[in-house]
C-alpha cells in the first residue's frame, strides 16, 4: 500500500473540500493504480516526480511520487480547480536541501519580462544609507546560505531587507524552517543557536543514497516535520485533515517541540514559554510519548482548573484516540485531572486511613475531608473572632493566603507553633499580639469546618499529600510513574507537596509547563522549597505559534508595568519572545458610555461572522466577571447580535462565544474583542488585597497577567473596547 506524507499547506483545506480530500487519499492509500484516480505526470513541470489526480469533476489533487524501493510515498500538497492545479503542479519542486539534509517544497520562480528602454530618472538627492537589520547583526551570504542552507535568493532578499518588518514578510512567505530561521535570526539569535533550535547539521554522507532515498530521509528530519506528516491509517488520515490551523500542533512541531516532548531527564524538568509558545503541546506529545515508551506506566497529568484538564483530556484524545487510558487512580494507562479532583482522588481512595493525616494537618483526627468548605467561610470567621484583628487584616484575601502559605505548609495545629512561624514573603508583619488574632480566627475557621464536616481546597491537598507520604515512607507504592504539569504558576504550596508526593524521585518523575506571566490564581512560589530540584533541568521556549506579532507586542506591553519572577525565583522577561506571524495592529474602540460601547461591539461582531461565516465560534467576546458577561450577552442580544454565554461547557460551533478571562484560559480564538476595559474593570475582591503593599502589588501584577492572557487568545485580530477612562493597565495608561 503506498504511504501518504501530508503536507502543512494541505491541512489547511477549505470546509468544503475537507470530505473530497479523505476519500481521494484513502482510495490512494489503498491503490494508486485504482479506477477513479487518474494519478497523472504533468508536461513541462519543474519536478518530474510532481503528479495531479482526479478529486471529482472540477478539482484535482497536488502529489509528488516518490517511488522508493517498495510500496510508493505520496507527499500530498493540495487540492485546487483543474486548470489552476495543473499550473500549481507545474512550477512546485519537492528538494533535498544539501545543507542539512531537509526535504523542502519549493516554488520556480516565474522568468523575468524582458526589460524595456526607458528615460534616465532626474537626478535626486541620494537618500540615507541605511544598514540592512541582518547585516546590522553581522551576518552574511555564507552563514546564511553555506551553513544554514537558507534558499540564496531568499538569502539575498533576507540580507537587504532594512528591519525587521520586511524580514517579517519574507519570513511568511518562505518554506517553514527557513522563515523562523530568519525570524531567529532577526530577533539577536546566533547561527549556531537558530542550527540547534532546528536541528540542522550537515547530513550524514552517504555515496549509495539515491535522490530518492534522500527526499524519504530528509521528510523525516525534525525541521520537515513542521511541514510534513507521515500518516499510519485512516484515523491519522482525518486528523490532519479536519485539524486546519487550530488542528496543527496535532501533527506538526517545531523541532525544539519535539525535543522536549521526547528527551528523557535525569529528574524535574521545567519547560516555561509565554502564551501560546507550544508548553502545553509539548506536555501532551509527552503523554504520549512515554505512554507509547513504556506501556502499563502510569502517565498523569494534572492542571489548575477543572476547564484546563477537560480540555487536556479531549486534546489528548484528539492527538492520539488510541492512548490507553487509565482506568482509575494508581491505574496503568493515562490519566487527567484538575488539582483539586487529583486531590479529592486520593482522599477518596485513603478512605478510613485518612484519619491520622488529617491530624496531622489539621489537629483533629477526622474521615469527613470530601465535603469542601464555602467561601464565605473566611468572613464568617472574621465576623465571629475577628474583633481584636486591625482593620487592614480583616481582609479575607490575607486570611486565607496567611492560612495556605504559612499554616498548611508548615503543618502548624497549634498557637505556639503560629507564634514560632517564619513567614517569608508574606509583607505584612506580625508580632505575638497580631499572631494571636490571626490564630483566633483560624481557630474559628476550622471549628465550624469540622462542624461542618468539610474542609477547603488547600487543607484537601495538603492532607493527601501526607497521606502519600505517609505511605511511601511505609514502604508502599507510589500513585503514578509520570507526572506532567501543566500552568505550573498557578498551583500553591499545598499543590506542589502533593505533586512531589505523588511519583518517586527517579528519570522522568516531573515534568513542569509554567509561565509566570500568565499567573492569574496563585502566590509565588519556589520549587525548591517543595523538594522539586530542577538543578539546571530547565529550558524556555519563545516563539509564539498562535499569535500575530502585532497583537503579540500589545500583549507584552502590558505586562511592562511588572515585575516577574518564575518558579526557580530567576527574573523572568518577555524580551525574547517573538512571532513568526503577521497581522492587523489591535483596534482600540474608547467610548463615551456603556451604550456606545454596545453598540460598536455590535458592529465590529457583525463584521467579523460577515468575514468568518463558516466558523462563527472562532469569535469571541472576553470580559473580567461572570454579572457583566451576562450583561454584554443581553445588551448585544437587543442589538440584534447572538453570542453564547460559555461557563464549563465545551464550545459548540455555530455562535460567537462571550466568556470571562478566567475562563479563556486555554483556549484561542481568530478573532478577540476584549470589552469593558476601564477603570472599573478591576473587581472588588482584588481590591480587599490593599492590606499591605506588597499584597496589592501583585494582585495588580495577577491584573496585567489576566489581561495578557485575554489578549494572546487572539489568533489574527485584537480588539479592546472601554467606556469612559481606560483601565491603568492598559499601555500608555496612568499606572
Amino acid at each position: 500500500m503506498p504511504t501518504i506524507i501530508m503536507s502543512k499547506p494541505a491541512s489547511k483545506l477549505e470546509p468544503s473540500l475537507k470530505k473530497k480530500a479523505y476519500a481521494f487519499l484513502e482510495k490512494l492509500a489503498e491503490d494508486d493504480t485504482g479506477l477513479g484516480l487518474h494519478i497523472e505526470p504533468i508536461a513541462q513541470s519543474a519536478d518530474d516526480k510532481v503528479r495531479t489526480g482526479r478529486v471529482d469533476q472540477s478539482y484535482r489533487a497536488v502529489l509528488f511520487k516518490i517511488p522508493g524501493k517498495g510500496e510508493p510515498a505520496y507527499v500530498f500538497y493540495g487540492i485546487w480547480p483543474h486548470d489552476e492545479a495543473i499550473a500549481v503542479a507545474r512550477k512546485t519542486r519537492l528538494t533535498w536541501n544539501p545543507v542539512n539534509g531537509v526535504t523542502e517544497l519549493t516554488t520556480v520562480a516565474p522568468e523575468p519580462a524582458a526589460a524595456h528602454p526607458v528615460a534616465p530618472p532626474a537626478p535626486v538627492a541620494p537618500a540615507p544609507v541605511l544598514v540592512p537589520l541582518l547585516v546590522s547583526l553581522g551576518l552574511d551570504r555564507k552563514a546564511l546560505v553555506d551553513v544554514l542552507g537558507i534558499d540564496e535568493t531568499l538569502a539575498d532578499r533576507a540580507l537587504a531587507a532594512p528591519d525587521e518588518s520586511a524580514l517579517m514578510t519574507l519570513a511568511e512567505s518562505a518554506v517553514e524552517w527557513q522563515g523562523l530561521a530568519l525570524v531567529d535570526l532577526a530577533t539577536g539569535s546566533s547561527v549556531a543557536e537558530v542550527q540547534d533550535k532546528l536541528s540542522l547539521s550537515a547530513p550524514s554522507a552517504s555515496d549509495t543514497a539515491t535522490e530518492d532515498d534522500r527526499l524519504i530521509e530528509g521528510l523525516r528530519h525534525p525541521a520537515a516535520q513542521m511541514s510534513f506528516a507521515w500518516i499510519e491509517n485512516n484515523a491519522e488520515l482525518r486528523r490532519v485533515i479536519e485539524g486546519g490551523d487550530f488542528g496543527a500542533w496535532r501533527v506538526f512541531l517545531h523541532p525544539e517541540q519535539r525535543k522536549y516532548a521526547e528527551r528523557s531527564y535525569a529528574g524535574p524538568f521545567r519547560l516555561s514559554g509565554g502564551a501560546g509558545t507550544g508548553k502545553t503541546v509539548v506536555l501532551l506529545h509527552r503523554a504520549r510519548m512515554l505512554a507509547r515508551r513504556s506501556p502499563g506506566s502510569r502517565v498523569l497529568l494534572t492542571t489548575f482548573t477543572t476547564n484546563l484538564a477537560d480540555q487536556l483530556r479531549t486534546d489528548l484524545g484528539r492527538l492520539d484516540a488510541g492512548l490507553p487510558s487509565a482506568a482509575g487512580l494508581a491505574e496503568p494507562g493515562v490519566s487527567v485531572y484538575g488539582i483539586d479532583a487529583l486531590a479529592s482522588a486520593v482522599l477518596r481512595r485513603a478512605g478510613t486511613d485518612i484519619a491520622a493525616d488529617a491530624e496531622a494537618v489539621l489537629g483533629v483526627a477526622t474521615t469527613q475531608v470530601t465535603g469542601r468548605t464555602p467561601g464565605t467561610a473566611w468572613r464568617d470567621a472574621v465576623d465571629t473572632a475577628g474583633g481584636a484583628l486591625p482593620v487592614p487584616l480583616r481582609s479575607t484575601q490575607f486570611l486565607a493566603a496567611e492560612y495556605a502559605q504559612v499554616v498548611l505548609p508548615n503543618r502548624i495545629t497549634s498557637r505556639e507553633g503560629y507564634y514560632k512561624a517564619r513567614r517569608p514573603g508574606r509583607g505584612v508583619a506580625l508580632d505575638r499580639a497580631k499572631r494571636a488574632a490571626v490564630w483566633d480566627v483560624i481557630e474559628a475557621y476550622r471549628a465550624q469546618a469540622r462542624i461542618s464536616g468539610s474542609v477547603d481546597f488547600a487543607e484537601a491537598a495538603t492532607i493527601a499529600a501526607a497521606h502519600l507520604r505517609r505511605a511511601a515512607a511505609a514502604g508502599g507504592a507510589f500513585i503514578a510513574d509520570h507526572v506532567l504539569v501543566d500552568e505550573g504558576q498557578d498551583l500553591g504550596p499545598a499543590h506542589w507537596q502533593l505533586m512531589r508526593a505523588l511519583v518517586g524521585q527517579h528519570p522522568d518523575d516531573l515534568f513542569i509547563a509554567e509561565d509566570s506571566h500568565q499567573r492569574i490564581y496563585g502566590q509565588r512560589i519556589v520549587l525548591s522549597q517543595f523538594g522539586i530540584r530542577i538543578v539546571g533541568r530547565s529550558q524556555r521556549l519563545t516563539l509564539n505559534y498562535r499569535t500575530t506579532a502585532q497583537n503579540l507586542a500589545y500583549a507584552i506591553n502590558v505586562l511592562r508595568g511588572g515585575e516577574y519572577v518564575d518558579l526557580e525565583d530567576a527574573a523572568e522577561s518577555s524580551a525574547a519572545y517573538r512571532s513568526a506571524r503577521s497581522g492587523p495592529v489591535p483596534r482600540l474602540i474608547p467610548c463615551a458610555t456603556l451604550s456606545e460601547e454596545l453598540d460598536r461591539a455590535a458592529d465590529l461582531i457583525r463584521s467579523w461572522i460577515a468575514e468568518t461565516p463558516d466558523a462563527p465560534e472562532t469569535i469571541a467576546v472576553l470580559v473580567r466577571e461572570q454579572r457583566q458577561r451576562d450583561r454584554l450577552v443581553t445588551g448585544l442580544a437587543e442589538r440584534g447580535v447572538t453570542v453564547r454565554a460559555v461557563d464549563r461547557e465545551h464550545i459548540k460551533p455555530g455562535q460567537p462565544v462571550a466568556m470571562t478571562m478566567h475562563r479563556a484560559k486555554g483556549t484561542e480564538f481568530s478573532k478577540v474583542l476584549l470589552f469593558g476595559i476601564d477603570q472599573s474593570a478591576i473587581p472588588r475582591p482584588v481590591r480587599d488585597e490593599q492590606y499591605a503593599e506588597d499584597a496589592w502589588a501583585d494582585a495588580l501584577l495577577r491584573e496585567r497577567s489576566l489581561l495578557y492572557v485575554a489578549a494572546t487568545r487572539a489568533r489574527d485580530e485584537l480588539a479592546l473596547s472601554w467606556s469612559g477612562d481606560p483601565s491603568q493597565l492598559l499601555p500608555g495608561s496612568a499606572a
